[in-house]
Parts: structure tokens; C-alpha cells; sequence
């Protein structure tokens, strides 16, 4: 009826004898069910395909996992059964002859992973100067706990700085400050003592810096026979001079009303 040409359009009684008209309660429900029912056939294969192909994919990880498994199973009981690095070299040259490419690559991991990682801190070519900066800061320690001030002196510049309980939160620069300790402290309050560094943590600052950090753990015994512990988090920056190590600044934690305090300088 909504043909343009004249001649080819339907008219009212004939659009009324289509079936789409007459029988619109069978013709047009059913070509409408039977669309519906093609995209539900399809919906259901999209969906069974995807879900075989995820099954497929799930099979075959765990497949590799196992087959990885294994395989670490056989490498680790070939290197327990061997007894020397010579019968070790020998099994892998036969292993590489004989297995593939895949098996090659998975034992070169297996043996990387073997090996125990040493830390960055002591495997490094700066290996040398950490420890060098560990052990003045010791012998500093050490020449404040014997009460010597002239072997404390070399190890300071005379214009350090310093950050500590007992300064009130001011900046001390300069020796004058600890000298007071020394001369009317050091060594009076305790019988013996033992000084513990915890965890030190080296940065260097170029050739001629340093930086470390540590826990100070100090141990001693009052004039009483009463044994005591205090702990300070303190931080050292050394800087080498004349091929010398001098402490240039340090700053600490703790408590001012310490009756030991010659002990924290």
C-alpha cells in the first residue's frame, strides 16, 4: 500500500486478506519466535565456544605448572645425589646433550635460583669503604667510653656540629660542648661499660663522604653495682680530609636527663 507506483499498490481489501492480517495470531508470532530462537542458538554457541576455549587455556596452564614441577623435582634430586662440583659439571653437559632447548633454559633459572643473593651492602665495590666508616665509627665510640679526649678529638673536626638531647634542641658546633663531659663526667658515674652498635647503615656521599646510621645500644654497671641499658638512634656524617675520616656533624635521639650521658656524645 506504500508503493509509490499506483499500478503495483494493494488496496484495502487485499492488505486485509494477508495473512500477516488475517491471521496475525499465528504468521507473525511464529517468524517472530523463530528469530528469537536463531539468536538464541547463536548466543549458546558464542557461549559454549568461549567457555571451551577458556577450559582449554585453564588445562594447559596447569599442564605447564605441573610439567614445570616436575621437572624442579628432577633437578633438585640430581644436585642432592651429587657429592662433588666435578660429577655436577658432568651430569649437566650430558643433560644439555640430551634434553631440548626448553629444558636447557628452564635449568639455567633452576640453578640462578639456587644460589644464595648476598646483599647489595656487602657484594659491591663499596663494600671496602662501608666498612671502613663502621669501624671509626667504633673506635669514636670507643675513645668516648674511656673517657679520652684527645684520641676523641682526632676522630671530630673542630667545627662540628651536633643535634643531641642535651643541647635542648640546639645546634652545638664546635668541641667546647662535649669537652664539659669529658672533663667532669666521663667515666665517674659507672664501674664498666659495653657499647653495642645495631644495625648499621652505610651511604656514601662520593669519594670523601660518608653517612651512617645505627643503633646504640650502651650496657653499664653504677657505682651502686646496679647494671643499666639505654638505647639512641644516632646519625654520623664523616668527611675524609688529608686521607683522614672526620666526623663533621652528628645528631641523636635520647634522653638529657640521663645521669650517664658522656656516654652519648
Amino acid at each position: 500500500m506504500l508503493t509509490v507506483n499506483p499500478a503495483k499498490r494493494i488496496t484495502a481489501n487485499e492488505a486485509l486478506k494477508h495473512p500477516w492480517i488475517c491471521q496475525r495470531e499465528r504468521v507473525a508470532s511464529t517468524l517472530h519466535r523463530q528469530e528469537t530462537v536463531d539468536c538464541l542458538k547463536k548466543f549458546n554457541a558464542r557461549r559454549k565456544l568461549k567457555g571451551a576455549i577458556l577450559t582449554t587455556m585453564l588445562a594447559t596452564r596447569n599442564f605447564s605448572s605441573r610439567s614445570i614441577m616436575a621437572k624442579k623435582g628432577e633437578g633438585s634430586q640430581v644436585k642432592e645425589s651429587t657429592d662433588s662440583s666435578t660429577t655436577l659439571e658432568d651430569e649437566d653437559v650430558k643433560a644439555k646433550t640430551s634434553l631440548p632447548e626448553s629444558s636447557k633454559i628452564l635449568q639455567v633459572f633452576q640453578k640462578r635460583a639456587s644460589l644464595p643473593s648476598l646483599p647489595a651492602s656487602i657484594t659491591g665495590p663499596s663494600a671496602a669503604r662501608k666498612q671502613e666508616i663502621v669501624k671509626i665509627t667504633e673506635q669514636l665510640i670507643e675513645a668516648i667510653n674511656t673517657g679520652d679526649y684527645e684520641t676523641y678529638t682526632k676522630y671530630c673536626d673542630p667545627h662540628m656540629t651536633a643535634f643531641e638531647p642535651e643541647a635542648l634542641g640546639n645546634l652545638i658546633e664546635g668541641m667546647d660542648f662535649h669537652k664539659f663531659y669529658f672533663d667532669n663526667a666521663s667515666g665517674k658515674n659507672c664501674k664498666s661499660l659495653n657499647t653495642t652498635i645495631l644495625n648499621p647503615t652505610v651511604h656514601l656521599l662520593g669519594e670523601d663522604g660518608a653517612c651512617v646510621a645505627y643503633i646504640r645500644l650502651t650496657q653499664y654497671v653504677d657505682k651502686a653495682g646496679l647494671a643499666h641499658t639505654q638505647q639512641s638512634e644516632e646519625t654520623r656524617v664523616w668527611h675524609k680530609r688529608d686521607g683522614k675520616w672526620q666526623s663533621v656533624h652528628f645528631h641523636r635521639s635520647g634522653s638529657a636527663s640521663s645521669p650517664f650521658t658522656s656516654t652519648h656524645k
